[in-house]
């Protein structure tokens, strides 16, 4: 695919790996929307990338995406590319009386209903394009669950299953359809959870990433899993119960501190 001269929409694009995927595009030529819940910080990203285009929307509130696609098919008719990059990761303790039935499915709104949401929305425009993409942000976690974040994963994992599906239903339209797995990535997803939880990993710097993830869909490598996602993959077809072991360590910590 080529990767200039695209309009963009980046949701979740005020910092980490949506804002970083905004700086690189627009560097490479590319007229870039990002959406945000947050009025001050796509303020802030708009001081640090000026000729940004922002709106504020909830990607996991379904009449916020309705009025998003109403502005942006207004003022950006040329948008080809969709970017479904919000969402966000807990720590969370099922055993919590605290965490109630609404609380519980936030991830799954925002991180899973919200991407789909969003394909459904923007899909009759984009198959009007002559050259159009839909890139969605799963996990290296939609490969093998970390299960301190049993939520986040089980989201991750739909989207990959759905991205699969959806690849299917596009092959005859000219819509790509992309998956990135991020592995663990310096954002500040990362800086929420004690580093014990996410003790055995590195964290990718997510300019080279975001790098990686461009790279890969200029080639027209639709499942993008950059770092260690590839090796999670991999480990999880060679040694399923070794590596799910390795990644159930900080839930196990978590549980001993129960008793």
């Amino acid at each position: 695919m080529k990767m200039s001269g695209n309009t963009i929409l980046i949701t979740g694009g005020t910092s980490g790996i949506g804002f970083e995927f905004a700086e690189q595009l627009m560097k490479l030529g590319n007229t870039v929307i990002i959406t945000g819940r947050d009025q001050a910080r796509l303020d802030a990203a708009k001081k640090k990338l000026p000729t940004v285009h922002t709106i504020q929307s909830d990607a996991g509130d379904p009449k916020a995406i309705a009025a998003l696609f109403e502005t942006v098919v207004k003022q950006f008719p040329e948008l080809n590319v969709l970017i479904n990059n919000a969402g966000f990761m807990r720590r969370l303790n099922l055993h919590d009386q605290d965490v109630d039935l609404e609380d519980i499915n936030r991830e799954i709104e925002t991180n899973l209903s919200g991407p789909i949401r969003m394909v459904k929305q923007f899909l009759s425009h984009l198959k009007m394009k002559e050259s159009a993409a839909i890139l969605n942000v799963s996990s290296g976690l939609a490969f093998v669950p970390l299960p301190i974040s049993p939520v986040y994963c089980a989201a991750k994992a739909g989207i990959h299953s759905f991205t699969q599906s959806l690849r299917v239903q596009l092959k005859n339209t000219r819509v790509k359809v992309f998956e990135l797995a991020p592995p663990l990535t310096a954002t500040p997803l990362v800086d929420s959870f004690d580093p014990a939880d996410l003790a055995g990993s590195k964290a990718m710097n997510v300019s080279v990433m975001v790098g990686a993830a461009i790279r890969g869909m200029e080639q027209d490598n639709f499942e993008i899993r950059p770092g260690q996602s590839n090796a999670l993959k991999l480990m999880n077809r060679i040694a399923p119960k070794f590596i799910f072991s390795q990644l159930s360590k900080s839930a196990d910590k978590m549980l001993s501190e129960m008793n």
